[in-house]
């Protein structure tokens, strides 16, 4: 590990409760009122997104005033996500209905994407939307550094990651894939223990910034393009606990695996992929099937080159 790395982890790196909440209320007030908007992008999670909408409110809405609007962006349930999240508290967006004239394409990133223009915080928080016993720490530890330290910028939630029964056996593409990646090309962002981490805040003025990949690569893209923005010294992570969730079979963290690297090697040559696209295979009457997926070749441009969120935020 580079020593510089080694010197960010003793500099950048939090637990949650070293910030406690009336430290945080104090520092807002200080910053003259420093907003936040926390986003969930959801499809088909009516079976958690509940409970989180619910804690967010009554947490950090309710209790206390450190959150200022909590937003789901659905992006084509066939459940009852929308439902659900409605009478839990939150304002459900279609993604579909966010800056129409450009057509939307499947993908997280892409949600991640629209939401800049739905939200107003100074600072975003992005949380996952099918987290289990999920715990308000996960965003007041992350908002926390922005609310109280000027020249930190993007926050990572990390955490531990049991796969089952089994302590720290989650996150599979993570190490396997992004972490090689990352070592290898990107040394100075060896220290994050959750890079693809889906719950991370990062202040308005950098996100409009960044381009965002439309799918998976999302998170590994905004990490990569956040430090070469900033600089290392204004990313951190905090420490929030546990984090259960739903894990996605072997064939779906290929896909994803595979969008991940496709958005590494974008960074690392600006070039195009001879093939972008993914075989696997599974067995089926008569031997094994391939099935081809296409890996997302697109990115989302800085929001601040877009016309509407120009406009918007002028108004």
């Amino acid at each position: 590990m580079l020593e510089e790395v080694e010197r960010w982890l003793t500099r950048r790196s939090w637990s949650a409760a070293d910030r406690p909440l009336d430290r945080l209320l104090a520092a807002r007030n200080d910053a003259h009122g420093t907003s936040v908007s926390v986003v969930l992008p959801a499809l088909n999670e009516a079976e958690t997104v509940g409970d989180i909408v619910t804690t967010i409110r009554r947490e950090l809405m309710e209790k206390v005033r450190l959150v200022d609007e909590l937003v789901v962006i659905d992006s084509g349930s066939t459940d009852a996500t929308t439902e659900v999240a409605r009478r839990a508290g939150a304002r459900v967006v279609h993604r579909d209905t966010i800056l129409p004239r450009i057509p939307a394409v499947p993908g997280k990133g892409e949600v991640l994407w629209r939401s800049l223009l739905v939200t107003g915080g100074d600072i975003v928080c992005f949380i996952d939307a099918d987290l289990k016993d999920f715990s308000a720490d996960f965003v007041s530890g992350i908002v926390g550094p922005l609310l109280t330290d000027p020249s930190v910028q993007f926050v990572k939630a990390m955490y531990d990651r049991p796969f089952g029964d089994t302590t720290g056996q989650g996150g599979r593409v993570t190490e396997m894939v992004a972490r090689p990646l990352l070592n290898l090309h990107w040394p100075q962002l060896a220290g994050f223990v959750q890079p693809l981490g889906g719950e991370y805040a990062v202040r308005r003025s950098l996100l409009e910034r960044l381009p965002f990949p439309v799918g998976y690569g999302v998170e590994l893209g905004l990490l990569v393009d956040a430090l070469h923005t900033v600089g290392l010294d204004a990313l951190a992570q905090v420490d929030v606990g546990v984090r259960k969730h739903r894990h996605q079979d072997g064939q779906a963290l290929g896909r994803m695996a595979a969008a991940i690297y496709r958005t590494a090697q974008l960074r690392l040559s600006r070039g195009h992929l001879v093939r972008p696209s993914l075989t696997q295979f599974e067995r089926g009457e008569h031997g094994f099937v391939p099935h081809t997926y296409p890996v997302d070749t697109e990115e989302r441009p800085p929001m601040r080159e877009i016309e509407e969120y120009v406009s918007r935020r002028a108004a």
